[in-house]
């Protein structure tokens, strides 16, 4: 079993989006509570799931270009980044509502010690960022029959 760190402020924070997109604006008093990377705007959905052999993790990216998306494991945290532009408009468009987050994004996973970082994959597919981390072999303690004198 693995532990996760829990955050409240990253609960609130998720909470925060939620509303954000429910009323169609972001909320006046979540400002207040952004403590963690000032500069992200926001963080895209992902999915992880254990396998025998690996584990997978997958990102919602809409409409970000693969050119877009930086992915790197650096002291076991594996964290992708990168951003969504803004689509441009036309003198004569009328914009009655924007609900999809533009900007730039950031999400870091830990990586459990049992992954090989060397043999990580990356695919981009249809707007899902799929990450492939393969479990290294697990080394199974070896009978050593011991003569007795």
């Amino acid at each position: 079993m693995n532990v996760t760190k829990w955050s409240p402020f990253g609960e609130f924070e998720d909470l925060a989006d939620r509303y954000s997109r429910l009323l169609g604006s972001r909320v006046p008093w979540r400002d207040r509570f952004e403590l963690l990377d000032k500069d992200i705007e926001w963080k895209p959905a992902a999915d992880i799931v254990e396998r025998d052999d690996e584990f997978l993790i997958k990102a919602e990216l809409p409409g970000v270009k693969r050119d877009a998306i930086d992915v790197h494991l650096e002291d076991d945290v594996l964290t992708v980044t990168g951003e969504r532009k803004l689509e441009e408009t036309k003198e004569t468009d009328k914009t009655h509502r924007v609900e999809r987050f533009y900007g730039r994004f950031s999400r870091s996973f830990r990586v459990p010690p049992n992954v090989d970082a060397s043999a990580i994959k990356a695919e981009s597919e249809d707007g899902v960022l799929t990450l492939h981390l393969p479990k290294t072999a697990e080394q199974k303690p070896s009978a050593v029959k011991i003569a007795i004198r």
